[in-house]
């Protein structure tokens, strides 16, 4: 994907310390000094410009929030919607996720989401892809027990590719449709992928899944 430059994104970013992190060497965060309280923690992976995961933090007080993206060119437009009305349990980090462990401290975010991650559909790629089991051991390092992983996407290929790697973990499905948009699901929050591939009549499929107990410590 070829990503357009942004004028003056870094300097933005520079600029709003307390509202983003610009962590581009995935040094360590305490995240207990960021908020100073023990509300639960959710995480997003690859948030795009942001409209999920603002639209959560805005409905759910009670809850702290970090939407992560690599790109500056990305996640500043999920600035401009910060700068303009700050929640004080949103933050946005800008971070490669690669490893999100040395990041986190183990057994510190109760809730992750993947939504439309890239499907690196080429062979070569596919330790790539977000729900390869490499990433689901970096996901249970990181997640509280009995915590949900919520995945969504349009590309039918990833989503069955996705169900097998999660099945052939020490994880259980706990829901799972084929047709979001048609299923008796309730509280879901459209990105903006989704709306795009919504209007093109694209089927949204979409999963959680939890770790099971006796292998989540």
């Amino acid at each position: 994907m070829r990503l357009r430059y942004v004028e003056g994104a870094k300097e933005l970013i520079l600029a709003h310390p307390k509202l983003i992190i610009d962590n581009q060497d995935n040094s360590f965060i305490d995240l207990e000094k960021i908020w100073n309280n023990n509300l639960p923690i959710h995480i997003e992976i690859g948030m795009g410009k942001g409209k999920f995961i603002y639209a959560l933090a805005k409905n759910n007080p009670n809850i702290n929030f970090i939407g992560i993206e690599r790109f500056d060119s990305i996640i500043v437009k999920a600035l401009y919607k910060v700068i303009k009305e700050p929640l004080k349990n949103l933050i946005l980090l800008r971070t490669d996720a690669n490893d999100l462990s040395i990041i986190f401290k183990p057994r510190s975010i109760e809730r992750i989401y993947l939504n439309f991650s890239d499907p690196w559909p080429k062979f070569r790629h596919i330790k790539r892809r977000l729900t390869n089991q490499r990433f689901l051991k970096m996901y249970q390092n990181l997640m509280t027990e009995k915590s949900e992983l919520h995945f969504k996407t349009d590309n039918l290929e990833l989503f069955e590719y996705s169900v097998e790697e999660i099945s052939n973990y020490p994880m259980e499905i706990t829901y799972l449709t084929h047709d979001l948009h048609h299923s008796a699901y309730i509280g879901n929050i459209m990105t903006e992928f989704e709306e795009k591939f919504t209007k093109l009549g694209n089927n949204i499929y979409k999963l959680t899944a939890i770790f099971k107990e006796e292998h989540n410590g």
